[in-house]
């Protein structure tokens, strides 16, 4: 299935500690979020967008909902170099919106998990396009001089 909207713009990559997310554990501590929006501008945004609606399971209707709460926007993107990788925070919708009235038109735990796992997969879409086609920095790893010599 595909999902035909038009490409919003990319998040606004924010200051936040990504250690304070429930979901995220980074050593270290730059995070080149100026150069991970440079590349969501430049491109690497709207690649993974299309990739991502090209295999989406959401329907329009989920999308209205993503849409109206501005989850799009409250994702957040960072550099783990520990890992030589980019992380993600992904928005989603919180376990309590039923009693909270989160929206008007969510009525099914089946749209709220639809809602959080597509977030997700475009997460980690996002940080796949950024790794594999504009990250050209290396890792600040360095390995010990005292590693063992293999070459035999």
């Amino acid at each position: 299935m595909s999902l035909d909207i038009e490409t919003p713009d990319p998040p606004e990559l924010s200051a936040v500690d990504p250690n304070e997310y429930e979901d995220a554990e980074v050593a270290g501590g730059e995070y080149r979020r100026d150069e991970l929006s440079t590349f969501l501008r430049e491109g690497a945004w709207e690649e993974a967008f299309s990739e991502w609606t090209a295999d989406s399971d959401l329907d329009e209707s989920d999308w209205r909902i993503v849409d109206d709460l501005g989850l799009v926007s409250r994702f957040d993107f960072f550099w783990d170099s520990f890992a030589d990788r980019v992380g993600y925070h992904a928005p989603g919708i919180p376990e309590d919106w039923k009693e909270r009235e989160y929206h008007a038109d969510l009525d099914s735990w089946g749209s709220v998990s639809a809602i959080n796992a597509g977030l997700t997969e475009l997460g980690q879409i996002v940080c796949d396009v950024l790794k594999d086609e504009y990250i050209d920095w290396e890792s600040d790893y360095e390995a010990p001089d005292d590693l063992p010599d293999f070459d035999a």
